[in-house]
C-alpha cells in the first residue's frame, strides 16, 4: 500500500515520497523479523511425531552429502529440547555443505547418564568459529537454555568437529527402531 502511494505522490511531492519509502523499508524489516522468528518456531512434522533421531535421519535423506549416522537414543526428549537439538543439528551440517568443501559428514546422537551428546563432525577445510558468524552463536544460545554447551574444533585444514552436550532425561521409551 505504501508502495502505491509512493507512485501517486512522487511527481508532486519528493520529499513525502521519500518518508514513504522509507515506512515501506521499516514495515518490510519488521514483516520477516516476524516471517524468521515464526519459521523458528515451526518444527517439522517428523520431529514432533517421532522424535529426534527420526528428524535427523530425514534431514540427512535431504542432504546433497554422503552423511553417517550413529543414533542410539532410548526413549523421547521434551519437545523444547529436541526442537532446540534438531536445529543445532540441521544449522552445522547445513554449515558443512555450505562452507566447508567437505565430501563426507558424520553424525553421532546417544543419551546416557542424563545427557544427550551429539557430535556433528566433517572431513571439509575446518575454520568453522563461532565467533565469526551468527549459526553456531545462534545454536549455543538455544543450548543454553537447557543449559546445554557447544564445542567446535575445526583447524584449518580440517576436520570439524561440533560437539553439543545437554542435560536432559528421557520423557518416555523408544517405541520404534532407526
Amino acid at each position: 500500500m505504501n508502495l502505491r502511494a509512493v507512485e501517486r505522490v512522487l511527481p508532486g511531492s519528493p520529499n513525502a515520497a521519500l518518508a514513504l519509502v522509507a515506512e515501506a523499508r521499516e514495515t518490510s524489516v519488521r514483516a520477516l523479523n516476524e516471517l524468521r522468528d515464526l519459521i523458528r518456531g515451526i518444527c517439522p512434522p517428523v520431529l514432533a511425531d517421532r522424535g529426534l533421531g527420526h528428524a535427523v535421519q530425514a534431514l540427512v535423506l535431504d542432504t546433497p552429502m554422503p552423511t553417517t549416522l550413529d543414533i542410539d537414543l532410548p526413549g523421547r526428549l521434551s519437545a523444547p529440547v529436541e526442537s532446540a537439538c534438531y536445529f543445532a543439528v540441521a544449522e552445522a551440517l547445513a554449515n558443512a555443505v555450505k562452507h566447508s568443501g567437505a565430501r563426507h559428514a558424520a553424525i553421532r546422537i546417544h543419551h546416557k547418564a542424563g545427557v544427550l551428546r551429539i557430535q556433528v563432525a566433517d572431513d571439509g577445510a575446518g575454520g568453522a568459529d563461532p565467533a565469526q558468524g551468527t549459526g553456531l552463536l545462534g545454536v549455543e544460545r538455544r543450548l543454553g537454555t537447557f543449559d546445554g554447551i557447544l564445542a567446535v574444533s575445526s583447524p584449518p585444514g580440517g576436520p570439524t568437529i561440533i560437539a553439543m552436550e545437554v542435560p536432559c532425561e528421557l520423557l518416555s521409551p523408544k517405541t520404534s527402531s532407526y
